[in-house]
This record gives C-alpha cells, sequence and structure tokens, in this order.
C-alpha cells in the first residue's frame, strides 16, 4: 500500500452549520468548542490533558462517527449497556484518505470488560488468540488485542490503554503499535502514559482551557512532571508529605 493512502483518517472539525450552545454538554467543555481543525499524523496521534478535559469525550465522537459503537470493539460490535453518551458525533465533520483501511477497532477502558463478556456469549474467541478475555488479566487481554486482533492496515482508536499496563507491558504496547505502523496502520490515542507518549516522530495534541494545540513531548506535562519526580523523587515526597502532615495539624 502506498504511504499516499495514510493517513486514513486525516482531519476532524466541527460542521459549520453547528449552533454551539455552551451550555450544552459537551459543549461546554473548551477544547470540544474551540477545537477547530484537528488534524492526524499518519502514524499516530495523541491526545492529552487533565480528566475533564475532553479528550475521550472527542475520541468517544469521532469513533462513532466512523461507525464504531460508544461500547467500543469493531465495527460489528452492537451491544450497548448505556445511554449516556454525547450527541458530539453528528456535529463533527471527517475527512478521510482516499484508501479506506481494511481493519479498525474503538478500545474503551472503562467498557472494554462488557466486550469481553460478549465475545465469551457469542464464542468469537479465535480473533483474541483463542482464551476467553475474562481469563487473562486486564493488561494481557489488551495486549492480546495488539497482537491477535489487529491486522495491520488498520485504523485504531484507543481510549488510555495504559489503565492495563504495567510499565513492562507500555514498553511492549509500544513496539507491538510499531510493528503495526510499519503494517501501514494509524493509530489515535488518548493516553496520560509518558512511555506511550514518546513513540517516535507522533503529533501531541493538548486538550485544555484555551482549545487544542500541539505540543512536543518534552513540553508536555507528562513528561516534565514524570523527569521531576523521577529525578528528585525523595525530595518530592517529603514535600507531599510534609504538606499533608501541616494540613493534618491545621486541621
Amino acid at each position: 500500500m502506498s504511504l499516499a493512502a495514510k493517513p486514513y483518517l486525516q482531519s476532524v472539525s466541527l460542521r459549520p452549520d453547528v449552533d454551539v450552545d455552551t451550555g450544552d454538554y459537551p459543549y461546554g467543555i473548551p477544547a470540544v468548542r474551540e477545537m477547530g481543525e484537528l488534524r492526524f499524523h499518519p502514524d499516530v496521534t495523541f491526545f492529552v490533558g487533565e480528566n475533564g478535559a475532553g479528550k475521550s469525550t472527542v475520541l468517544e465522537a469521532i469513533a462513532m462517527a466512523l461507525g464504531f459503537s460508544p461500547e467500543g470493539g469493531t465495527r460489528n460490535f452492537r451491544v450497548a449497556t448505556t445511554d449516556s453518551v454525547s450527541s458530539l458525533h453528528e456535529s463533527l465533520r471527517l475527512s478521510r484518505s482516499f484508501r479506506k483501511p481494511r481493519d479498525g477497532y474503538f478500545l474503551r477502558a472503562e467498557s472494554f470488560f462488557n466486550v469481553a463478556t460478549y465475545m465469551d456469549e457469542v464464542g468469537y474467541l479465535e480473533g483474541y488468540g483463542g482464551t476467553s478475555l475474562h481469563q487473562r488479566s486486564h493488561g494481557e487481554a489488551f495486549m492480546a488485542l495488539l497482537l491477535h486482533k489487529f491486522k495491520g492496515q488498520g485504523l485504531y482508536l484507543l481510549d488510555e490503554p495504559e489503565a492495563a499496563l504495567s510499565p513492562n507491558r507500555q514498553l511492549a504496547a509500544l513496539s507491538a503499535i510499531h510493528g503495526l505502523v510499519q503494517s501501514q496502520s494509524q493509530f489515535i490515542i488518548a493516553t496520560h502514559s509518558p512511555i506511550l507518549l514518546a513513540y517516535p516522530n507522533a503529533r501531541i495534541l493538548l486538550f485544555d482551557g484555551t482549545g487544542v494545540t500541539e505540543v512536543a513531548y518534552e513540553d508536555t506535562e507528562h513528561y516534565a512532571v514524570t523527569r521531576d519526580f523521577l529525578n528528585h523523587h525523595p525530595r518530592r515526597i517529603a514535600q507531599l508529605l510534609d504538606d499533608q502532615d501541616g494540613a493534618l495539624s491545621e486541621d
């Protein structure tokens, strides 16, 4: 496949005819309201930001606009256990490549249990390594996705995959992601992991109170805080515990 076929998903933006009501969820989130046009890297794009900044909300909306279930899984997965999803996907305009991906998956860490249960019920385990995902640890189940379910030439959306992974498994996931990128795959990943964010040449989009901006890896809070803590952990721990002890003594 020609490199020109990627990115499968080139960009996403709010449709110009959308009437944004800032009192209506999720348009009250600054990064959603002011997101402009999000342009995706052909290989890996990361969404970063504090909890509640809108990165998972936007990722979910993109997934739904692409035909995935809000629970996650493949496009064929249609089991829903909640209706608490926003209507943002109806307001998005997607720009896609002329070439469609041959594979695709939307992973939500918080609802992956439901996907695993459905796979057990229907007996479809071949694509997950032949073993029930419930018979594996959360991390092993996610690695089974990367190593067995994801076939390459795909568009994969992952929402906080590090929730299941130890640091060593995050490194293994980076290696698996790179192998899939080499097989003409594209990833869009919402994450807090400084390990995953280190993937070379990735585009990192920061969701905050001003909207969405592209940042360098070394300029992310994830990198800066982790580096500072690892380099000065005795001092940082002492400061944190001293501050806590002081607050308790005042009470």
